[in-house]
Order: structure tokens, then sequence, then C-alpha cells
């Protein structure tokens, strides 16, 4: 016995069920393809760099640190205290050896003015103290006048340390001979004036320090 074959309306019927069948596994498609995307996260949206304070890798350590800042302002320059400057003789020469005494200074220095028959004036010369030494200027005077040598003024010079006993002279003036004639009597070292003695009133000058030899001691 053969079935009857199906109306116009159950074949629309049936038409109509396989479209929403079609319809349903296509929503249950798409709905995994969500949930599997979320979940790789290979499609997120990369956050947003932090901000702040820069930084700056160190070099061969590898770690960041906060980058200096830089600053638009001025610069403020630092400022310090001011010194007393201390004036300070030129480099010292080794003094020349003074010479034997055996009496020919001694008959030049009673003379009239002229020092061991070299012809050469013995002063006018001054004498400052740059010692700790109370009275020493005084008694270098004593000593150069006993050997026959113009001394005028005789005081103390406070204004820088002077490293050892120096005649000083005006280079290119008859000063020079007369400082290198009693620096070769007494065993002195001589010099030219320097920077804080070139406004000095013209004339020798000896300035005494610690290390000058009195006479008989």
């Amino acid at each position: 016995m053969t079935s009857p074959a199906p109306s116009g309306s159950s074949r629309r019927r049936i038409a109509g069920l396989a479209l929403v069948g079609v319809g349903v596994i296509a929503a249950i498609i798409g709905l995994a393809s969500l949930t599997l995307g979320g979940g790789g996260g290979g499609g997120g949206t990369a956050a947003p760099p932090a901000t702040g304070t820069p930084t700056t890798e160190v070099p061969g350590t590898g770690s960041p640190t906060a980058a200096a800042p830089t600053s638009s302002g001025p610069i403020t320059i630092p400022t310090f205290p001011s010194t007393t400057a201390v004036i300070a003789a030129p480099p010292a020469t080794e003094a020349p050896p003074a010479p034997a005494d055996n009496g020919a200074n001694q008959g030049g220095a009673s003379g009239n003015g002229s020092g061991n028959g070299s012809g050469v004036p013995k002063g006018p010369i001054r004498v400052y103290n740059n010692s700790t030494i109370t009275g020493l200027a005084a008694g270098a005077a004593g000593d150069f006048s006993a050997r026959g040598w113009d001394v005028g003024e005789v005081s103390n010079y406070p204004f820088g340390i002077i490293p050892t006993t120096t005649v000083y002279y005006r280079p290119g003036t008859a000063e020079q001979s007369i400082a290198e004639e009693l620096g070769n009597e007494f065993g002195l070292r001589v010099n030219p004036r320097f920077e804080g003695l070139k406004d000095a009133s013209p004339g020798v000058i000896v300035i005494v320090t610690n290390d000058f030899q009195r006479a008989g001691k």
C-alpha cells in the first residue's frame, strides 16, 4: 500500500522547520566562536602606557632608574667666603755660603761706606721682622751696623709669610749690587722684589725670619 504524497502546505511546513534548525545551528556556532576568542586573549586591547617619571637604564646594570629632571631656570653659582691672601716670596733658592771671617771684612766695614774694597756702597738698607722672635729685626740691624752697613728703618713685616731671610732689590737699579754684597757677606738669599714689595719706597729691603742666625750665637 503506498503513502499518499504530501500536500503543498505540508511541504512548506517542512521547509520552515529546516530553516529554523539552520538558524539555531548558526547561532550555536557563533556563540562558540565568541567564547573561544575571548579566552585566548589574542584580541585584547593593549593597556595604555603608565604615566609618571621617565626612566633610563643605567649602563652595565640593566636596571632602569629615574631620569634626572631638567631645569629650565637659571643655574645658581655657589659663593664662597673670602680669605685673607698671604703674600709669599718667590720660590726659595739656595743661599750662598757665608765667607770666612778673616778680618778683611772688618777692615772694609769701618771705612767710608764702601764694602770690602769692591766699591759697592754698604747701604742704606731697611730691616723688617717676619718671624715669631721679638726684636729679631733690631738684632739683625745691629749685626749689619757692626759690619759697617748703613741701616735705616727697622720695623715689622706683617703682610705675608716669607719662607726664609731674604735681601730684596729693585731690578735694573744699583740696589742689586748692594743686595748681592750684603747677601754674600752674611750668607743670605738675594731676590728681586716680589709683588707685595714693588710699591715700597726705594732702597734695599731685608726681611728676617726665624732662620736668621745672629752673630756671636
